[in-house]
């Protein structure tokens, strides 16, 4: 059991420990108003998942129904991938925002941008009616909805990992993940069957109907969580450790953790150029393998049950990571390890895969592939991510660690389509050619993993006392953290012997 260490706060001399008021030990909250937080918090990546993963499907439609148009213009690129341009300036911007000012606030705002420009995307409308100003008007608005998209991580998942701090030790992990990962793959899950059914409904004469429907669906999730994230109030390790009112220590930060930031950042662009690259073209690719003439619904059915394999893969990282034999860490590079072996095995065997009548084969395979990626680094790098920092900077290490990772999923949508063109007329080059990439990507990422340090049930507050200690070693003064500057902010000495405080006075 994890017992933290003493440390002296400079302003007054006495020697103290962080209170645990934020843990399960130190609170008489009952278990609902210990896990809402978790889940107001988290819930909000089922937004991501959701409007990043119905594009896929909706770029399908619109090829169709504006076939001439979208062949002239880089439409077909830039709906797909902009979302994640605006994702990576959200995630900078709000990472800072609930570093200094609000983890509350800096989540409500963004979902309120999510809301405002989801319904703007699905009401989109060229000049005229023309197809060219339709799809320059959704390019627009899907960046701005990324903007929101992108306050979800940095204020949101790590929102969510300083509320697991007051759930039972053991459960912690396990938390996080259901309420961050398995939201966005549960949204990708749902999306494709929305998107099928919606198709089926309207039939293929009416998908201009179809793919305003499907965009439409994704503005209730935020809108659900809106009372929630209204009734938040701030973590109990922000409270305590935050440097929202003091002077943020910019080079003893950067000295302290710019190694450990940069292979976190690396293994998130690795699993994003992977998972993202994939997710947005699968639609695509089942449809070149089910052949021009099979109707647009039945690729999008065979789109289902690749998006199902996410799920087994993220349960099961859930309940791995928390185990005491596995962790996040070792969950993460044996997931990354075993999606690179699977890859390269998919890529010697797509000359077989290639074929209509060896389709429900492909499918398997690669949801195999898919649902190791998400056992390990999908489930666990955020996770990695949020723990691995001291609360004070979390939301900035977070948000430049997200946004590196979004860069490689921009990177690889447009990658996997230059990938494929660059093999010519040789179709199995052009398929198998994207996992020859991604596996060798998996096990430079497995190798980067061994460089993290250990993480364990209490590693916030570990952290958070290593960062303080650093800080005070070099001068600084740690009794201006937290919300009450100017006080030992959130410090309990109650537990420090009655000898030691009397010695100190």
């Amino acid at each position: 059991m994890f017992k933290d260490p003493s440390y002296q706060d400079p302003a007054s001399g006495v020697e103290a420990v962080p209170s645990r008021r934020g843990s399960i030990a130190g609170t008489s909250k009952g278990r609902w108003e210990r896990l809402w937080p978790v889940i107001a918090c988290g819930a909000g990546l089922f937004s991501d998942g959701y409007l990043n993963n119905i594009i896929g499907p909706v770029n399908t439609m619109l090829k169709k129904i504006y076939p001439d148009a979208y062949a002239k213009s880089d439409a077909q690129a830039n709906v797909s991938s902009i979302t994640f341009a605006g994702t990576v300036l959200g995630m900078l911007f709000f990472g800072y925002t609930a570093d200094h000012f609000s983890r509350k606030w800096s989540l409500f705002a963004s979902t309120i941008i999510i809301i405002l420009f989801a319904a703007l995307g699905t009401g989109s409308y060229g000049a005229g009616g023309s197809p060219a100003g339709l799809l320059a008007a959704l390019v627009a608005y899907r960046f701005f909805l990324g903007v929101g998209i992108g306050g979800e991580y940095p204020a949101g998942s790590v929102g969510c990992a300083e509320s697991t701090g007051e759930l039972k030790e053991g459960t912690r992990n396990k938390w996080f993940i259901l309420f961050t990962n398995v939201q966005i793959d549960l949204a990708f899950f749902i999306s494709a069957i929305i998107a099928t059914i919606v198709v089926i409904i309207t039939g293929e004469d009416h998908l201009r109907v179809a793919w305003r429907v499907c965009l439409g669906i994704g503005i209730i999730p935020p809108l659900s969580l809106l009372y929630l994230r209204i009734k938040l109030q701030e973590p109990e390790a922000f409270k305590r450790e935050s440097l929202a009112k003091a002077k943020t220590p910019w080079l003893l930060v950067i000295k302290y953790y710019w190694f450990r930031l940069s292979i976190v950042s690396i293994i998130w662009f690795i699993y994003d150029f992977s998972a993202y690259s994939f997710g947005i073209y699968a639609t695509s690719i089942l449809a070149n393998l089910l052949g021009d003439s099979a109707p647009l619904w039945k690729s999008l059915a065979w789109n289902i049950l690749i998006n199902f394999f996410y799920m087994p893969g993220c349960l099961a990282g859930a309940f791995v990571a928390d185990l005491p034999s596995m962790g996040p860490k070792k969950t993460l590079a044996v997931g990354v390890v075993l999606q690179g072996i699977v890859g390269f095995i998919m890529a010697g065997c797509y000359p077989w895969l290639n074929k209509p009548e060896n389709v429900a084969g492909f499918v398997v395979v690669y949801g195999v592939f898919l649902a190791l990626g998400e056992l390990g680094p999908g489930d666990n790098i955020g996770l990695v991510a949020s723990k691995t920092c001291a609360t004070g900077i979390r939301g900035q290490y977070y948000g430049i660690a997200a946004a590196i990772g979004k860069i490689g999923a921009f990177s690889g949508s447009y990658a996997l389509d230059s990938i494929q063109k660059a093999a010519g007329a040789d179709e199995i080059a052009a398929g198998r050619n994207p996992f020859f990439v991604a596996s060798t990507l998996a096990f430079l990422a497995g190798a980067l993993v061994m460089l993290l340090p250990h993480i364990g049930q209490d590693m916030i507050d570990q952290e958070d006392i290593k960062f303080r200690e650093y800080l005070a070693s070099h001068g600084y003064d740690t009794s201006k953290m937290g919300l009450e500057s100017g006080s030992i902010s959130e410090v309990s000495i109650e537990q420090v012997p009655e000898e030691k405080r009397c010695a100190s006075k």
